[in-house]
């Protein structure tokens, strides 16, 4: 048996060739354009046979008889049995000008070629897109009947297909197979398409909420998926059946999915929260078309739905076809699939299978540098209090991956203590005193480093001064609110701003905030901190809007508890699960590389809601916390040589603590 056939390099004709090629004796001649000769190798080793049964024939689907020279006609004339047709663009987003020079000029083309050397049987691989977006079910037996195909796509394989039917002079059968999706049993795809480009928007959701949290899903229309070897094996044994002749076959799923069923089943084959509740797209169609173009003409509106649609991968038109209103009747196919032994699998069974190929190798995600050498090598980063602490413990990862590492302080013993343990480990920093709640040396420590680095890429405002107290103790003591603000709020604006003309100029750079878990828990004791914090929180909020189309981005991270020296004054935190250094060192390397709007812990989001859902019970809750725990001896004015008082905490509090252990995480 001798074969022809086009698109063999491709996902579904790589693996068709492959089949007809298992046939004893068979011979396959396979389309392929010159420049593309040097993948002739592989696809022999793929198919594991010899040149002499595998040969390519060299030409062009855009071209008049596909660009076949006159030897290989006379070679091909009379000899070819079954020819089969599967090059075709399968790209939504394709142009519609390429789009119809190959799906529907190459199909007339290829078409003419299977006349020219008497082909016994021609295979025309269409796609159930040839039946538009038909309002109801669509048999194999229909075509003229298809409507709102307006879409390239859809047009486009609905004229080749019509090109089969009216101009093929040699016996045709046609296969419509549903969306193709990676093989059932290894879950090898080749490319992003489907209902694979929801599964970004699936790890998302993964990355965010606990796989037992109830969700809410998309529910829309009919989608039919099909794996890429029941294509094959469907194509392989009717095709070579003998009452074939002029008839159409569908190779689909017999039992169909709706839009949200199919995102229900990839959630569970990904382990992220199962999809409960679903709002129906359908609702989306009483929007008059008016207001919707009115909102796409808002600059704002359109950016959002644009950057919304880019984070997750989803093409431009993919939304239109949310509501896909076709069911596809398959009688024919299943009558013809009869005791082969070739059956749809249940999307159920392999879809896990789908999402671990995509997850693995897929997932655009893998093809970006995501480690800290990727991003800040050879970069100047800029932490602010880094002789110590947080600062210091974040200064050794960014030099360690190559940054040029500039570290400021107001000891210079601390600062040279530092510098030292870095050479020790084998790279160094850059270190300036730098006071910069002082406003001459805060501005002068920035126009020094712009002198010598030409400023920064990544600026890490870490510096900053805690103090616990309650109000009630603070009466007469204004400066604690003075200095926080003078350090944790002027001072860090200070260096910003110093540093964000020559960001403009480049177009490029990044600005981490160290906050505090106080601002979203708006923690008693730390009003001073707290607002300070706030206030930094909020210019930040307002700048990253004036900076986001400059390619200037910032993070705040809500920091939780620390043990750095900066709390141990505080004996009370002996009992609290804190973060190390390095691990807050972590969470700052993970702002510079993924660059997120904001670092939070859970406990930290859950006081966050609460305060603004139940604003009372938060008042509350905050209210017995801050009964429950005492000052410090620091903050009821105990002198550093006084002997320490022994606090004495409820069982109440003692209780509290060792609930909250751990969620700091």
């Amino acid at each position: 048996m001798q074969y022809f056939v086009t698109g063999a390099t491709g996902f579904i004709g790589k693996r068709l060739v492959r089949k007809l090629l298992e046939r004893k004796g068979s011979v396959v001649y396979f389309l392929i354009r010159k420049e593309s000769q040097d993948k002739v190798a592989s696809l022999r080793q793929y198919w594991s046979v010899s040149a002499a049964r595998a040969v390519p024939v060299f030409g062009d689907l855009t071209t008049k008889r596909l660009g076949v020279s006159a030897d290989d006609l006379k070679k091909l004339k009379g000899q070819i049995d079954h020819f089969y047709h599967l090059a075709a663009v399968y790209d939504l987003g394709a142009d519609e000008a390429s789009q119809i020079a190959v799906n529907v000029e190459g199909t007339r083309n290829t078409v003419e070629l299977a006349k020219l050397i008497g082909a016994g049987h021609f295979h025309h691989v269409s796609s159930i897109a040839a039946a538009g977006l038909y309002e109801g079910v669509f048999r194999e037996d229909m075509f003229d009947e298809a409507e709102n195909y307006e879409h390239p796509y859809f047009m486009t394989k609905h004229e080749s297909e019509k090109i089969v039917r009216t101009e093929c002079r040699v016996p045709w059968s046609v296969y419509r197979p549903a969306m193709v999706v990676g093989d059932s049993v290894t879950g090898e795809m080749d490319k992003i398409d489907g209902p694979y480009y929801f599964f970004k928007l699936i790890q998302r959701m993964r990355q965010l909420l606990p796989p037992w949290m109830p969700s809410i899903g998309l529910e829309g229309g009919r989608i039919n998926i099909v794996p890429v070897d029941f294509v094959v094996d469907a194509l392989d044994a009717i095709s070579h059946r003998a009452d074939i002749d002029r008839k159409c076959y569908h190779l689909v799923d017999p039992v169909g999915y709706r839009v949200g069923d199919v995102l229900d089943i990839f959630s569970r084959a990904a382990h992220a929260p199962k999809m409960n509740v679903f709002v129906n797209a359908a609702l989306l169609g009483f929007i008059p078309r008016s207001v919707t173009k009115g909102l796409m003409a808002l600059a704002p509106v359109r950016r959002v739905r644009n950057a919304i649609m880019k984070d997750l991968g989803l093409p431009e038109d993919m939304l239109t076809f949310v509501n896909y209103p076709t069911r596809f009747d398959c009688r024919d196919a299943l009558a013809a699939l009869k005791g082969s032994g070739v059956a749809c699998p249940n999307l159920k069974d392999y879809a896990w299978r789908l999402w671990d190929y995509w997850e693995r190798h897929l997932d655009p995600d893998l093809h970006i540098d995501r480690s800290l050498r990727g991003t800040v090598g050879g970069k100047v980063v800029l932490i602010t209090g880094g002789s110590s602490g947080i600062g210091l413990a974040a200064a050794h990862k960014f030099a360690e991956a190559g940054a040029t590492t500039i570290i400021c302080g107001r000891d210079t013993a601390k600062l040279d203590e530092a510098c030292q343990q870095a050479r020790d480990k084998g790279y160094s920093f850059v270190a300036y005193p730098a006071d910069i709640a002082d406003v001459a040396d805060c501005d002068r420590f920035v126009e020094q480093l712009i002198a010598d680095h030409g400023g920064v890429d990544f600026l890490i405002n870490n510096a900053g001064r805690s103090i616990r107290r309650a109000i009630e103790s603070s009466y007469d003591r204004f400066h604690d609110y003075e200095r926080t603000m003078q350090l944790n709020y002027f001072g860090c604006l200070r260096v910003t701003m110093g540093f964000l003309p020559g960001m403009v100029a480049r177009k490029k750079g990044h600005i981490v905030n160290i906050s505090s878990i106080g601002v979203l828990t708006n923690a008693p004791r730390f009003s001073a901190y707290v607002a300070s914090k706030a206030a930094l929180d909020a210019w930040t909020r307002c700048a990253s809007s004036e900076f986001a189309d400059q390619g200037i981005s910032f993070t705040t991270i809500n920091m939780p508890l620390v043990r750095t020296p900066m709390i141990a004054p505080t004996g009370l935190y002996n009992n609290v699960p804190t973060l190390a250094p390095e691990e807050a060192a972590d969470m700052i390397a993970q702002a510079c590389i993924f660059k997120p709007v904001r670092v939070a812990t859970r406990l930290g989001i859950t006081g966050q809601l609460l305060h603004a859902l139940l604003p009372r019970v938060a008042q509350i809750a905050m209210n017995t916390s801050f009964r429950m725990f005492p000052d410090s001896g620091a903050a009821k004015g105990h002198k550093p040589g006084d002997k320490p008082a022994k606090q004495h905490l409820s069982h109440e509090a003692i209780a509290l603590q060792q609930m909250m252990r751990g969620i700091h995480f």
